[in-house]
């Protein structure tokens, strides 16, 4: 098998289970012979993901939290300490209230905006300030997540929506701030997926059917998809692809309506 990412290394934040996209990212960087480090906060995902990490043949663990400066500080003081340099960096990060992704975006609390906004989208940022010096040598690529309820209206996803259409709008200013310095700035953008943060937004389950018997290839993104695009934007051939947000979604986000026999 071509292992584009041999003799490559990076972090990989936001893997909370075995059905997180971040951890069909993690298995497919490391099945194309990447070095992984894991972020993850408090010890309950630390205990999860442990395992884990250790099958892909990695020992570093960090716990962060991404809203504490000095928790981010410490992370990567104790990263560049195992490693100078780094060569891709992915951002899975994403939380709001699970009691305001049902009902009317009209009813989202001041609190839960902010918060939502902060761990959301500017902790990409915030992470992309500490990771860049360590791709400066060598240039690199800083992936994120989102969804097309960024730019389209999607029932229940109410300030995430919003949420990912800021960390959209900051993925291609980062990508124009650091792209004289070789580093690419992409998101990816799948359909509907089993995970834990997708099964806290009301109505998840009638979503995900909808979107596989009208999506133009008739079915969700799986985890090993979303890995593979992930693989393609760290190698050597995603050096010339940067502030996009590459859709792995079926093909779902081309629809203006349902397929004629589902209207």
């Amino acid at each position: 098998m071509f292992r584009a990412l041999e003799g490559k290394r990076g972090l990989v934040m936001g893997v909370a289970n075995d059905r997180s996209i971040a951890w069909g990212i993690a298995q497919a960087m490391h099945e194309a012979g990447a070095e992984l480090a894991f972020t993850y906060q408090g010890e309950a995902f630390g205990k999860r993901l442990q395992p884990l990490a250790e099958s892909v043949g990695s020992d570093f663990m960090v716990d962060v939290d991404v809203t504490d400066d000095a928790s981010l500080d410490t992370a990567f003081a104790a990263l560049s300490g195992r490693w100078p340099t780094i060569d891709f960096l992915v951002h899975a990060i994403a939380f709001s209230d699970k009691s305001e992704l049902t009902g009317r975006f009209l009813n989202t609390s001041r609190d839960n905006f902010k918060r939502s906004l902060d761990i959301s989208a500017y902790s990409f940022v915030e992470v992309a300030r500490r990771a860049h010096p360590m791709m400066a040598e060598n240039g690199g690529c800083l992936l994120t997540l989102t969804y097309q309820g960024s730019n389209r209206v999607v029932p229940n996803y109410n300030v995430m929506g919003v949420a990912k259409a800021a960390l959209e709008a900051a993925t291609r200013y980062l990508a124009n701030d650091l792209g004289p310095e070789g580093i690419r700035v992409n998101a990816i953008s799948p359909g509907p997926m089993k995970t834990l943060a997708g099964a806290a937004i009301g109505g998840a389950r009638r979503t995900y059917k909808h979107t596989a018997n009208n999506a133009p290839l008739r079915e969700n993104a799986t985890l090993a998809a979303v890995g593979g695009t992930a693989v393609y934007l760290a190698s050597d051939a995603g050096a010339c692809t940067t502030g996009e947000i590459i859709h792995v979604d079926g093909g779902f986000h081309v629809l203006g309506m349902p397929q004629a026999e589902n209207l």
